[in-house]
């Protein structure tokens, strides 16, 4: 099913942000891909809108909570999943209430595209 939406992938490993590229493609997004950061705001705040990113906060040139706030205060109807491992990190309560979060594990991605669809497509 193609869809019109488009979704940013940023994490800090390739291969995470291929496999999950291929993923989001065959349930019929539009992909962007971010390797750090700066590139999550110059996609986001430079390009086309964008209709969810995926978050690794382990991005090399951040600190997570840093760019959450970034987007969420120019964009705060953005939706953002955060992918990552929950003990990994902490947020501030503001930051929690706007955000989705789903863990990395092992079959992540399932859950990772139901919350796409649901978050996208009701």
């Amino acid at each position: 099913m193609k869809t019109d939406f488009t979704i940013l992938i940023a994490d800090r490993n390739r291969n995470v942000r291929l496999f999950l590229q291929r993923e989001m493609v065959s349930a019929g997004f539009q992909v962007l891909l971010a390797e750090n950061a700066r590139e999550v705001i110059k996609m986001t705040f430079h390009h086309d809108p964008l209709d969810l990113i995926i978050l690794d906060p382990d991005l090399p040139d951040s600190d997570g909570s840093n760019i959450l706030d970034t987007v969420l205060d120019r964009i705060p109807t953005l939706p953002i999943i955060v992918h990552t491992h929950f003990l990994d990190h902490t947020f501030d309560s503001n930051t929690v209430k706007k955000v989705i979060f789903v863990e990395k594990r092992g079959v992540s991605v399932e859950r990772l595209k139901q919350v796409v669809h649901e978050t996208l497509l009701g």
